[in-house]
């Protein structure tokens, strides 16, 4: 993603900050052990692993216990939004008979901070004037939404607004994948050994790339949006020049010290 000026706050607000949450993404999702999380959970049960404090007490020892689920997680800084901004005086624990409601907003901010990351990015690619304007409008209403009061954030119409960012984004995508050489609507490269190719324009967006060995490759212009990349190899990987990268997409590929981040993007702790 571009340095964008225009949205130097909403950029700096996507970035979480787990001392400014209430522990949300650990009590309100529900969890699979077989997903790299601690335990079989509930969502609104707390992880066993949550102190009273809000943090968790094996953070430190995720990647040796290789908790991947929570490793990987990342909530767009929805956790602090709803813990410092909707819920200021309270929370969860202090009043339970709001439990449900503070996680029902969680996730719905969480969802609109996904797709205002994407529409940042969008912002930053995009030359056609007209389509610049529809972006700017969808993300003046992504500020609205997550600035209303709780009772009003869960009347949101989250499907009528994620449909016109969705339309937007395939707009962007669209555009990026007519100066590319590649249009193949291919989805599946589970596993699939790409190493050192050049992969330059190459529309990846919603593929499953599980596996998949990225190792080398040249990444310019390349379409990630909504790829799963759980266990790709990007090490030794310039992903400066890809679009479209999320930090949770990140923190669940297997990278080292010469993988090269977008500016966006922060190195994982567990690849040291």
């Amino acid at each position: 993603m571009k340095n964008n000026s225009k949205y130097t706050d909403l950029e700096a607000a996507l970035r979480i900050d787990c001392e400014k949450c209430s522990g949300l993404c650990c009590v309100a999702l529900y969890c699979m052990k077989t997903d790299g999380f601690p335990d079989n959970k509930q969502a609104g049960v707390p992880c066993k692993h949550l102190r009273a404090d809000f943090c968790c007490d094996i953070h430190g020892q995720l990647a040796k216990k290789k908790m991947r689920g929570c490793l990987a997680y990342d909530c767009f800084g929805a956790g602090q939004k709803v813990s410092q901004s909707s819920y200021a005086n309270e929370n969860w624990k202090t009043n339970p008979e709001k439990a449900n409601e503070i996680f029902q907003v969680f996730m719905i901010v969480f969802q609109l901070h996904q797709m205002a990351w994407y529409l940042l990015e969008a912002s930053s690619l995009v030359t056609d004037k007209r389509i610049s304007a529809e972006i700017e409008a969808l993300i003046a209403e992504n500020n609205q939404m997550t600035a209303l009061a709780p009772a009003e954030i869960l009347q949101i119409d989250l499907t009528n607004y994620q449909t016109g960012v969705n339309q937007v984004l395939k707009k962007v995508s669209n555009q990026l994948a007519a100066d590319s050489f590649d249009k193949s609507e291919r989805k599946d490269y589970f596993g699939k050994n790409f190493k050192r190719a050049n992969l330059n324009g190459r529309n990846f967006s919603m593929a499953l790339m599980i596996a998949a060995n990225l190792e080398g490759c040249s990444l310019t212009g390349t379409n990630f949006l909504g790829a799963d990349l759980r266990d790709a190899n990007i090490k030794n990987t310039d992903l400066r020049g890809s679009v479209f990268l999320t930090q949770m997409q990140i923190n669940a590929a297997r990278g080292n010290a010469k993988t090269k981040l977008p500016s966006n993007l922060c190195r994982p702790g567990s690849w040291d």
